[in-house]
């Protein structure tokens, strides 16, 4: 699709507003400790867990006639696994007529759990796996999450019916091992491969590891690009939806970037607050809470700043010539005061 059409298509999008991804982060509380965790989760977790209770009765304000064939809640965290509540989770939003998935590190994903699961309807499944062993377990600060990640992933790899893959993080220490963490997942059966780059936030803020430079950047593109161009397998292997990237968009991806953040998704936070995707600054730009407000009245008449994104044109927004391709790039993006993009993908891949 070129570019005048797909943003034709984006801004129908944009004008529809249709609900169509929720994500509840259902905890804070996780086993492991992250790197690059955009949360700062630890195992105590900085709030207590919303009661299922009070996410259903948010999510029983959308009407029956505006819930699209497809529409996915995303059970997020921290570790949604840490929840003991979490099968009684799944069969009460299939009761309601919604699909299920979630977002794990796998660490507590064995057989047992997996049957359980499937039984409560989960129907797709995040795994991540952030390089070989060593790399991995350095980047989850926890030896041995390595191998129960590997089974995870083949649990729900063998799995009919279950639309499930695997998210990466690059890095400056895993980066040089894709080709090894590409023969890995491929032997596992992995049907979709996502890889994406740290949004300097959270912990990844304060640890240069974590953010590529340019020529890293151009290395991670080419690598994607080789992949999906003569595939060796099944596997498909994509960039994530982070930001714009110039030459390389449909090289490494299967559609233009598009942030549908507030477009098409919304997140439902620990505390209660409506945002859009998790990893958006909460301060900044949550829309209400559920609390006090009816979460469907919020997005339906909300998210006017990820629908109108004419406020990023500042910085070195302001002048760039593909602004109108870019739109500020993903809304994660925008931490803090907001003056400028934290990170300039294209601009990046262009030096």
């Amino acid at each position: 699709m070129n570019e005048s059409l797909f943003r034709l298509f984006r801004n129908n999008e944009t004008r529809v507003h249709e609900l169509n991804y929720l994500f509840w982060e259902c905890t804070t509380r996780c086993n492991l400790h992250c790197r690059h965790c955009g949360s700062d989760c630890t195992m105590g977790g900085g709030e207590k867990d919303m009661p299922m209770e009070d996410f259903l009765k948010a999510l029983d304000t959308i009407p029956e006639g505006h819930r699209p064939e497809g529409f996915t809640v995303v059970l997020t965290g921290g570790e949604p696994l840490l929840r003991p509540d979490i099968e009684d989770i799944g069969r009460e939003i299939r009761k309601r007529g919604f699909g299920w998935s979630m977002v794990s590190n796998g660490y507590f994903y064995d057989a047992s759990m997996h049957y359980r699961l499937m039984g409560a309807g989960m129907g797709a499944l995040t795994i991540s796996l952030d390089g070989l062993k060593e790399s991995h377990d350095w980047m989850r600060g926890h030896k041995g999450s390595y191998e129960r990640a590997i089974e995870a992933i083949r649990i729900a790899s063998a799995q009919k019916g279950l639309n499930s893959d695997v998210v990466t993080c690059v890095n400056k220490r895993n980066i040089s091992h894709l080709e090894d963490i590409h023969s890995t997942l491929q032997s596992l059966g992995v049907k979709q491969w996502r890889l994406f780059t740290i949004i300097p936030i959270g912990r990844a803020a304060s640890d240069p590891m974590m953010v590529l430079d340019a020529e890293e950047m151009t290395r991670l593109m080419r690598f994607i690009s080789e992949k999906r161009k003569n595939p060796s397998g099944k596997m498909v292997t994509t960039f994530s939806c982070e930001g714009y990237l110039g030459k390389w968009e449909e090289k490494v991806r299967d559609s233009r970037f598009f942030c549908h953040a507030g477009i098409n998704i919304a997140s439902i936070l620990i505390d209660g607050r409506i945002n859009a995707c998790p990893n958006i600054d909460r301060d900044a730009f949550s829309e209400g809470n559920i609390y006090q407000d009816n979460f469907y009245e919020i997005w339906t008449g909300g998210f006017r700043r990820f629908r109108d994104r004419n406020w990023a044109k500042k910085g070195s927004c302001a002048t760039c010539s593909q602004f109108r391709n870019c739109l500020g790039g993903g809304m994660h993006n925008w931490h803090g005061k907001c003056e400028e993009p934290l990170t300039c993908h294209y601009s990046l891949l262009s030096q």
